[in-house]
């Protein structure tokens, strides 16, 4: 199973696509979901069902700045448990590290950090809003959604939007510019390597009157206790090794193990350990990345077989039919016609 995120993520969506005078369920089905996926916040859904749903929504209802439109209807609050950890730190500074640690909270895929300027100029630090693409595409909207719910984070953190002093987006712009300057107060910069926040790093220290150790203190136990970070599970680390070099480099456990610094059999008896194996979890990744590339690009089937590491194309053929019930063009086909309702 690829990348999940929580399925606050997606909280006032299906109102904003009705008063856009879209079927909200329609869309949500296209992609696997369902209305009552979204009832809980908690809930966990695939963050590349998330993300194209948005791309889809905002494409078929000619609404460039969807994802805009959803940060504006969000808060903190979409975090869950790291919110409470987030509203209760002393500082911007401690919060961002709490926030990086525990993001994987909302969604392993997705993560934030503070960086130095881009721009190279002292006294600035970016403040960075990224996804792993190894296991999921690019999707504007998203990045727009997540950056604009991280500027009404960081805005609450700091105080005001004073130290806000540009943003950054990778990809060119959706709407008029007018729209993101008016959404972000600042100005905006596109086709930029990462998308962040440019703020004044002085700021970011400045103490919080609403600080409170002990609640903070007592959010951090219920994180840890909650929610073991998944990058430390070995299983993990294996899919994530194979994601990035499925395609490039043969796809066999000496070559992960020696990537992992461990023994084959060491890592076989980890991955037994967590209840699986080393073949599950490249049957797992190849399972994933098919789909993704059969339903969301144009490349020939013989390139999809290459990139997950096939050396036939038949071997393609036969696995999509285990997994998925058809065909690659067929599996290909339905999303195509699914699009085009």
């Amino acid at each position: 199973m690829g990348p999940m995120i929580r399925a606050a993520s997606l909280r006032g969506f299906v109102p904003l696509v009705e008063q856009l005078g879209g079927d909200a369920d329609r869309l949500l089905a296209r992609f696997g979901l369902a209305r009552g996926d979204l009832d809980s916040d908690e809930g966990l859904i695939s963050i590349t069902a998330n993300d194209l749903v948005l791309d889809a929504a905002a494409a078929e209802l000619g609404c460039p700045d969807l994802g805009l439109r959803l940060a504006e209807a969000q808060d903190v609050s979409i975090l869950g448990p790291l919110a409470v950890v987030i509203e209760a730190s002393s500082t911007a500074a401690e919060a961002l590290v709490f926030a990086s640690k525990y993001m994987f909270v909302h969604s392993p895929a997705l993560s934030i950090g503070v960086e130095p300027d881009p721009r190279g100029r002292r006294g600035i630090a970016a403040l960075t809003y990224r996804k792993e693409l190894h296991e999921s595409p690019y999707s504007p909207q998203a990045i727009e959604l997540g950056l604009g719910v991280f500027y009404q984070v960081a805005v609450m953190l700091m105080g005001n939007r004073e130290g806000l002093l540009s943003v950054e987006i990778p990809h060119r712009p959706l709407s008029p510019v007018a729209r993101y300057t008016e959404f972000f107060g600042a100005g905006v910069a596109f086709g930029r390597p990462a998308a962040a926040l440019r703020v004044q790093r002085d700021r970011l220290d400045d103490r919080f009157a609403t600080a409170n150790e002990a609640i903070r203190r007592l959010a951090l136990q219920y994180l840890a206790g909650n929610y073991p970070d998944p990058t430390r599970k070995v299983s993990t680390q294996v899919r994530r090794a194979l994601s990035k070099s499925l395609g490039s480099a043969p796809p066999t456990i000496g070559r992960v193990a020696r990537l992992l610094a461990v023994h084959p059999r060491t890592l076989q008896r980890q991955l037994a350990a967590e209840q699986t194996t080393f073949e599950t979890v490249l049957d797992d990744v190849r399972r994933d990345a098919a789909h993704r590339y059969l339903t969301t690009t144009d490349l020939p089937l013989g390139q999809v077989a290459t990139r997950l590491g096939f050396t036939e194309q038949s071997t393609l053929s036969h696995a999509v039919r285990r997994w998925y019930g058809v065909s690659p063009r067929d599996l290909r086909r339905g999303s195509r016609a699914d699009l085009s309702h």
